[in-house]
């Protein structure tokens, strides 16, 4: 067996430049690897030629590559994918290879370990267009068969993988997300009042809820939900549906039924900097998802102090605990739950504190640990 730190590259060229989910986990990830380069790990990073500088000041320790420039298209990445990142893994002397985002190398020269986010590919198909689901369903098949190791951010997401694909559990590690405290806080009184500002919120209170809108974050019943809730109300919240653009029809269809006495707002994607007096001005922060391999919206909503409503499936329980409040995917029973919500500010006030505590336990120090250790039996 070989002793030391394992040497591993890590490919982040599939991070998006939005810097969403998968941008999270691999800057996150990253972050504390940087903190133990040397005495647990070898690091070398290949990247997309934007991120290249960047993860150079990050990682001063580390070894980072800037992939070709047409790895930023995605059928060109996929097809670098199994050439390219081989030679460079061999290259950079690489003990094991680390693909974060579903896919990997057929024959990458080293041991290969990869990321899987989730299963809902599989336990929820119809909410994903057909070439999308394909696509996914076959890397996640190919990637339980090919890779030595398969790290996954939940026991839910581990748990499906066995149980619809019959992966082998000895070769499935949990690593939970964790969330950056320095970017994720409770925020000040002039942080809230920044984001309200710029929203054009000054005085007006709202539910917030930030993510993809795609059909399995199910937008549309919280929007119908939502204006159930607050219809009759004297001063209603608004709603703010922050996050990029995705590719769900009945959000408009939704937008088009609310009355026109409510305000809802949908200002896309919001600086990075101001997500905690976004997430943290809100009454509420609702994400009634059908399904999630971990949850990664509603761990930044409780560190920002804001009391979350969401939905006991999958993963969702395992991050949220008891510091969240839960609800139904149907609109009605979200409109029961959320006018409860609003309607209980000591019960919002205990949320939102024990939130931030339950936030705390989810570390990227503990995720690097067990990427670290699943490397190292990778290379074992």
């Amino acid at each position: 067996m070989t002793s030391g730190p394992p040497r591993v590259l890590v490919d982040a060229t599939s991070v998006p430049a939005d810097r969403g989910g998968v941008g999270r986990y691999v800057d996150g990830l990253l972050g504390a690897l940087g903190k133990v380069i040397g005495s647990e790990v070898e690091l070398a990073v290949v990247g997309l030629r934007t991120d290249a500088e960047r993860y150079t000041r990050m990682l001063p320790a580390a070894e980072v590559v800037a992939a070709p420039a047409a790895v930023a298209h995605r059928p060109a990445r996929l097809a670098w994918e199994q050439t390219g990142l081989p030679l460079l893994a061999q290259q950079v002397g690489a003990d094991v290879l680390h693909s974060p985002f579903y896919t990997c190398p057929l024959r990458a020269g080293c041991p290969v370990t990869v990321t899987v986010h989730d299963a809902t590919f599989f336990t929820e198909p119809e909410h994903y267009d057909k070439s999308r689901r394909t696509f996914f369903r076959s890397a996640i098949k190919t990637s339980l068969r090919r890779a030595h190791r398969v790290i996954v951010p939940s026991k839910a997401t581990r748990d499906e993988l066995i149980r619809l694909l019959d992966a082998d559990p000895t070769r499935v590690d949990v690593a939970y997300h964790g969330v950056d405290p320095t970017a994720f806080h409770p925020p000040t009184a002039d942080e809230k009042a920044r984001v309200a500002a710029r929203l054009g919120l000054a005085g007006t209170s709202y539910v917030a809820f930030l993510g993809a809108k795609e059909p399995r974050k199910n937008v549309p019943s919280l929007i119908r939900g939502w204006v159930k809730a607050v219809h009759d109300r004297p001063n209603p919240p608004a709603l703010v549906i922050a996050g990029g653009q995705g590719h769900d029809d009945d959000i408009d269809r939704a937008v088009a039924e609310v009355p026109g006495h409510l305000r809802l707002l949908r200002p896309g994607y919001l600086r990075y900097a101001d997500l905690p007096g976004f997430l943290g001005g809100a009454l509420v922060a609702a994400y009634p998802s059908f399904g999630e391999g971990f949850g990664l919206p509603i761990l930044e909503a409780m560190a920002c102090a804001v009391p979350v409503l969401t939905t006991p499936r999958l993963s969702l329980p395992e991050v949220g605990g008891d510091a969240v409040a839960y609800t139904s995917e149907d609109p009605a029973q979200i409109a029961v739950d959320l006018a409860a919500l609003l309607d209980d500010e000591p019960r919002r006030m205990a949320l939102a504190k024990a939130g931030v505590d339950r936030a705390k336990e989810f570390t990227w120090e503990s995720s690097a640990e067990v990427h670290i250790a699943a490397w190292q039996r990778a290379r074992a």
